[in-house]
């Protein structure tokens, strides 16, 4: 998987709470196996009239031309509900590479942390003003450090927010170097052969 260290983007905001895992991406599109091609359904519902393609919901933000980036920016409570990986796919699937909120359900979070799909959660303040400033400002870029755990961005007033976040030293350093749990024993293994050796002679 690709490493995630700075990513500076633009935002969608889906500014709704207690998103959960059947709005991100309903059951019935559960049925492949592999990752691929659950982004065309991110949202599904609430994207289309009927379930239907050519009727695109006007109002719903990812039909809005004017947010795009690689950052999701979600209201509080995202991916509650059933513990479905898919949720974690289609998100990633669809472009995005950070997903921003105020909480997170534990195991979607977990799914994303899996799927190198990075949530970051914010102060309920903090998220208040990302949402005014994409909102009055659809092409405000939003940095994340995953190195330094900051999230950041300039507001109308052209004042800098930033704000630290919270990530598993582990995960951190899986998504640095674009790790899977393999990889990341991979890249022990003279300290685990050191550790055997040490071990044996003992």
């Amino acid at each position: 998987m690709k490493a995630i260290k700075k990513i500076t983007s633009t935002a969608v905001p889906v500014n709704i709470e207690n998103v959960d895992t059947d709005q991100i991406i309903p059951a019935r599109f559960l049925k492949a196996t592999n990752r691929d091609g659950f982004g065309k359904n991110l949202f599904r519902d609430w994207r289309y009239e009927n379930d239907d393609e050519q009727k695109p919901r006007a109002a719903f933000v990812l039909n809005d031309a004017r947010f795009d980036g690689k950052i999701l920016v979600a209201a509080k409570n995202f991916g509650c509900g059933s513990s479905r990986e898919h949720a974690a796919w289609a998100i990633k699937d669809y472009g995005f590479d950070v997903v921003v909120s105020s909480f997170f359900a534990d195991i979607f979070k977990n799914n994303a942390l899996n799927n190198f799909l990075l949530p970051i959660t914010v102060s309920d303040d903090y998220l208040k003003k990302f949402f005014a400033a994409v909102d009055q400002d659809p092409s405000t870029p939003i940095t994340v450090d995953l190195e330094n755990q900051e999230i950041s961005f300039y507001g109308h007033d052209q004042k800098e927010w930033i704000e630290n976040f919270e990530i598993s030293p582990y995960k951190k350093t899986c998504l640095l170097n674009g790790y899977d749990d393999i990889d990341y024993l991979l890249s022990m293994k003279d300290e685990i052969t050191a550790f055997e050796n040490k071990s044996i002679t003992i």
